[in-house]
Protein backbone atom coordinates (compact mmCIF):
# COMPACT_ATOMS: atom_id res chain seq x y z
CA UNK A 1 0.00 0.00 0.00
CA UNK A 2 3.05 2.46 0.84
CA UNK A 3 4.24 1.85 -2.58
CA UNK A 4 1.62 2.55 -4.22
CA UNK A 5 1.25 5.37 -2.32
CA UNK A 6 4.64 6.92 -3.00
CA UNK A 7 4.52 5.66 -6.57
CA UNK A 8 1.40 7.78 -7.09
CA UNK A 9 3.47 11.01 -5.41
CA UNK A 10 5.87 10.81 -8.20
CA UNK A 11 9.11 9.95 -5.92
CA UNK A 12 8.98 6.50 -5.19
CA UNK A 13 9.35 3.62 -6.94
CA UNK A 14 6.99 2.29 -10.12
CA UNK A 15 6.67 -1.40 -12.29
CA UNK A 16 7.40 -1.87 -15.64
CA UNK A 17 6.48 -4.75 -17.57
CA UNK A 18 9.19 -7.29 -18.84
CA UNK A 19 9.33 -9.65 -22.08
CA UNK A 20 8.63 -12.97 -19.84
CA UNK A 21 5.31 -10.96 -18.66
CA UNK A 22 6.99 -10.09 -15.10
CA UNK A 23 7.64 -6.70 -13.54
CA UNK A 24 10.98 -5.44 -12.89
CA UNK A 25 10.94 -2.21 -10.08
CA UNK A 26 12.41 1.24 -11.68
CA UNK A 27 13.72 4.07 -9.48
CA UNK A 28 12.26 7.40 -10.65
CA UNK A 29 15.51 9.09 -12.03
CA UNK A 30 15.20 13.09 -11.71
CA UNK A 31 17.52 16.00 -12.96
CA UNK A 32 20.05 17.31 -10.40
CA UNK A 33 19.00 19.86 -8.27
CA UNK A 34 15.25 18.69 -7.76
CA UNK A 35 13.80 19.08 -4.60
CA UNK A 36 11.99 16.38 -3.39
CA UNK A 37 7.72 16.18 -3.52
CA UNK A 38 8.10 15.38 0.50
CA UNK A 39 10.36 18.35 1.88
CA UNK A 40 9.30 19.44 4.65
CA UNK A 41 9.08 23.25 5.10
CA UNK A 42 9.47 25.21 8.83
CA UNK A 43 8.63 28.75 9.10
CA UNK A 44 11.80 31.55 9.40
CA UNK A 45 11.62 34.46 11.49
CA UNK A 46 14.17 37.00 11.28
CA UNK A 47 15.35 38.11 14.54
CA UNK A 48 14.33 41.92 13.49
CA UNK A 49 11.23 40.59 12.82
CA UNK A 50 8.69 42.31 10.11
CA UNK A 51 7.87 39.06 8.20
CA UNK A 52 8.26 35.05 7.89
CA UNK A 53 8.86 32.80 5.07
CA UNK A 54 8.89 28.85 4.69
CA UNK A 55 11.94 27.35 3.97
CA UNK A 56 12.96 23.93 3.61
CA UNK A 57 13.55 22.23 7.07
CA UNK A 58 17.16 20.82 7.26
CA UNK A 59 19.02 23.33 5.20
CA UNK A 60 22.00 24.94 6.04
CA UNK A 61 21.68 28.54 6.97
CA UNK A 62 23.80 31.14 7.36
CA UNK A 63 23.42 35.12 7.78
CA UNK A 64 25.66 37.98 6.47
CA UNK A 65 23.96 41.54 7.61
CA UNK A 66 20.40 41.13 7.11
CA UNK A 67 20.70 38.55 4.16
CA UNK A 68 20.35 35.26 5.16
CA UNK A 69 20.66 32.18 3.03
CA UNK A 70 19.79 28.51 3.29
CA UNK A 71 21.31 25.59 1.08
CA UNK A 72 21.17 22.07 0.75
CA UNK A 73 23.14 20.16 -2.07
CA UNK A 74 22.70 22.43 -5.26
CA UNK A 75 19.93 24.96 -4.22
CA UNK A 76 19.70 27.55 -2.58
CA UNK A 77 17.42 30.48 -1.07
CA UNK A 78 18.37 33.68 -0.19
CA UNK A 79 16.43 36.47 2.01
CA UNK A 80 17.41 39.73 1.79
CA UNK A 81 15.32 42.19 3.84
CA UNK A 82 16.04 46.29 3.96
CA UNK A 83 14.06 49.61 4.69
CA UNK A 84 13.10 51.16 1.37
CA UNK A 85 11.52 54.65 0.66
CA UNK A 86 9.94 53.03 -2.71
CA UNK A 87 7.93 50.20 -3.70
CA UNK A 88 10.31 48.06 -6.33
CA UNK A 89 8.88 48.77 -9.80
CA UNK A 90 9.92 46.71 -13.06
CA UNK A 91 11.75 49.78 -14.36
CA UNK A 92 13.74 50.05 -11.10
CA UNK A 93 14.52 46.35 -10.81
CA UNK A 94 15.46 46.12 -14.63
CA UNK A 95 17.62 49.70 -14.09
CA UNK A 96 19.07 49.01 -10.86
CA UNK A 97 19.53 45.36 -9.93
CA UNK A 98 20.16 43.81 -13.49
CA UNK A 99 23.09 45.60 -13.93
CA UNK A 100 24.60 44.98 -10.76
CA UNK A 101 23.74 41.59 -11.19
CA UNK A 102 25.59 41.37 -14.62
CA UNK A 103 28.85 42.50 -13.00
CA UNK A 104 27.82 40.00 -10.57
CA UNK A 105 27.24 36.38 -11.76
CA UNK A 106 29.33 34.52 -13.79
CA UNK A 107 27.85 33.70 -17.20
CA UNK A 108 24.38 35.94 -16.37
CA UNK A 109 21.66 35.90 -18.95
CA UNK A 110 18.34 38.06 -18.36
CA UNK A 111 15.39 36.26 -18.79
CA UNK A 112 12.35 38.79 -18.13
CA UNK A 113 11.27 41.21 -15.21
CA UNK A 114 7.56 40.97 -14.45
CA UNK A 115 4.90 41.94 -12.00
CA UNK A 116 3.32 38.99 -10.26
CA UNK A 117 0.59 38.08 -7.16
CA UNK A 118 1.60 36.17 -4.33
CA UNK A 119 -0.17 35.46 -1.05
CA UNK A 120 1.58 38.51 0.69
CA UNK A 121 0.86 40.99 -2.32
CA UNK A 122 2.51 42.09 -5.52
CA UNK A 123 6.03 41.51 -6.25
CA UNK A 124 8.53 42.04 -9.01
CA UNK A 125 9.74 38.64 -10.54
CA UNK A 126 13.16 38.87 -12.14
CA UNK A 127 14.17 35.29 -13.43
CA UNK A 128 18.06 35.03 -15.28
CA UNK A 129 20.57 32.29 -15.58
CA UNK A 130 24.22 32.40 -14.39
CA UNK A 131 27.07 30.02 -12.56
CA UNK A 132 27.02 29.02 -9.09
CA UNK A 133 30.03 30.24 -7.31
CA UNK A 134 32.57 27.70 -8.12
CA UNK A 135 32.65 24.68 -5.59
CA UNK A 136 35.87 24.86 -3.28
CA UNK A 137 36.03 20.65 -3.92
CA UNK A 138 35.47 19.55 -7.10
CA UNK A 139 36.31 23.16 -8.89
CA UNK A 140 33.28 22.96 -10.47
CA UNK A 141 30.48 25.46 -11.17
CA UNK A 142 26.69 24.51 -11.43
CA UNK A 143 24.66 26.75 -14.43
CA UNK A 144 21.73 27.58 -12.01
CA UNK A 145 17.92 29.11 -13.09
CA UNK A 146 17.68 32.06 -10.54
CA UNK A 147 14.05 33.53 -9.54
CA UNK A 148 14.78 36.87 -7.27
CA UNK A 149 10.99 38.29 -5.96
CA UNK A 150 11.50 41.84 -4.62
CA UNK A 151 8.37 42.15 -2.08
CA UNK A 152 7.52 45.79 -0.46
CA UNK A 153 5.34 46.91 2.50
CA UNK A 154 5.33 49.77 4.45
CA UNK A 155 9.19 51.19 4.46
CA UNK A 156 10.43 47.52 4.01
CA UNK A 157 11.36 45.36 1.10
CA UNK A 158 12.04 41.59 1.03
CA UNK A 159 13.81 39.78 -2.00
CA UNK A 160 13.49 36.67 -2.01
CA UNK A 161 16.21 34.54 -4.17
CA UNK A 162 15.70 31.30 -5.09
CA UNK A 163 18.40 29.36 -7.28
CA UNK A 164 18.81 25.86 -8.85
CA UNK A 165 19.91 24.18 -11.24
CA UNK A 166 19.14 25.28 -14.77
CA UNK A 167 16.88 21.71 -15.49
CA UNK A 168 15.75 21.19 -11.93
CA UNK A 169 11.98 21.13 -11.78
CA UNK A 170 11.02 23.26 -8.47
CA UNK A 171 8.55 25.01 -9.48
CA UNK A 172 6.29 23.30 -6.75
CA UNK A 173 8.67 24.00 -4.10
CA UNK A 174 9.39 27.52 -4.65
CA UNK A 175 5.76 28.05 -4.93
CA UNK A 176 5.64 27.04 -1.63
CA UNK A 177 8.23 29.45 -0.33
CA UNK A 178 7.09 32.50 -2.48
CA UNK A 179 3.46 32.07 -1.35
CA UNK A 180 4.47 31.73 2.80
CA UNK A 181 5.81 35.52 2.92
CA UNK A 182 3.61 36.97 5.47
CA UNK A 183 4.28 40.36 6.72
CA UNK A 184 4.21 41.32 10.50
Amino acid sequence: MTAALLAGCGGGTSSSGTADGSTAGTQEVNPAGDIPDNQAFVTYRPPAGGFTVKVPEGWSRTTSGDTVTFTDKLNRIEIASASSNAAPTTQSVTSQVVPTLQNKVPKFALGKVSAVTRSAGSAVLLTYQGDSATNAVTGKAVHDAFERYAFYQQGREVDLTLSGPVKADNVDPWRIVTDSLRWQ
